[in-house]
């Protein structure tokens, strides 16, 4: 009797431990970036494949800028036109106030020997005049050289406009991570806004979880948990895991998650940063418990 009890204890132990179960259940996503053309125009390059692990900043596409080099050959004529223009301008003021500088000494001239009474007040009048003029002539050329500064910071804007679509052409992966899907293929036209492919950082992945009404008050976000992973059909892995977003809101466990039985059941999901050691894949199905 007393075998047949160690026995029968045994295997009741066996069956409790097969029978535990984790405190939460999910599946591994990743924080995925669809990356969008920035420029409009053929696709010359596109050097990217599915699965494919790129850095941050690499260059993977060009768009053909063609169009935008000649409009900026263009704008740059006519700015250097411009400079030619204000340079001439220049030059003319300096004419202008050199005739300026001679009135004004024959104006000082007259002006003494009017006061001899060797000349006649018209030739003070005269004098007079010719430097109205001239100052007139001055102002009207100073009126000239500020439409053409301003004519020529238009054109820079305008170059720096293209500069910047130019740039834009330019398909720069924005983030270090892996290729998941490719939406276009070189010499396809691409246009401001299309998407190019998808691209997630696999060094850090997501486990959302859902978890019930009960369990919410026991956890809060930046929580250590612990994460497991299938190992073999009847061992897991574990791996430690962040909580770092819990819903505000309730809802129906997804139908993948739990049984009909228990999808009526209000929960709320809960997502756990797990550091990627390359075990992790997305779609994988994970489990947590709240306690280490």
């Amino acid at each position: 009797m007393l075998i047949i009890s160690i026995i029968v204890a045994a295997v009741s132990y066996s069956c409790s431990l097969s029978d535990e179960k984790s405190d939460a259940y999910g599946n591994f996503e990743a924080v995925d970036i669809l990356v969008p053309a920035q420029g409009q125009g053929i696709l010359e390059s596109f050097t990217i494949e599915e699965g494919m692990m790129l850095n941050k900043g690499q260059v993977v596409g060009v768009i053909d800028t063609t169009q935008l080099y000649l409009q900026k050959q263009q704008l740059m004529a006519r700015e250097k036109a411009a400079h030619s223009k204000l340079t001439s301008i220049e030059a003319q003021v300096e004419v202008q106030q050199e005739q300026l500088k001679t009135l004004k000494v024959d104006q000082n001239r007259i002006t003494r020997l009017m006061q001899d009474s060797a000349v006649p007040a018209r030739q003070l009048d005269d004098i007079n005049g010719k430097i109205n003029v001239v100052k007139k002539q001055i102002n009207s050329v100073k009126v000239q050289k500020q439409g053409v500064r301003d004519e020529i910071s238009a054109i820079e804007s305008q170059i720096a406009q293209v500069n910047n679509q130019i740039n834009r052409s330019i398909v720069v992966n924005p983030v270090s991570g892996v290729v998941l899907e490719k939406y276009a293929e070189a010499h396809e036209m691409a246009a401001p806004g299309k998407t190019l492919y998808k691209i997630a950082n696999m060094n850090h992945l997501i486990l959302r979880v859902y978890v019930s009404g009960v369990q919410l008050p026991k956890i809060k976000t930046g929580e250590k948990v612990q994460v497991l992973i299938d190992k073999t059909k009847d061992t897991n892995q574990s791996l430690k895991g962040t909580i770092t977003w819990i819903s505000p809101q309730a809802e129906f466990t997804p139908k993948i998650i739990q049984t009909k039985e228990e999808r009526v059941n209000l929960v709320y999901a809960v997502k756990v940063s797990v550091k990627n050691d390359g075990r992790l894949k997305i779609g994988m199905p994970g489990e947590i418990n709240f306690t280490e």
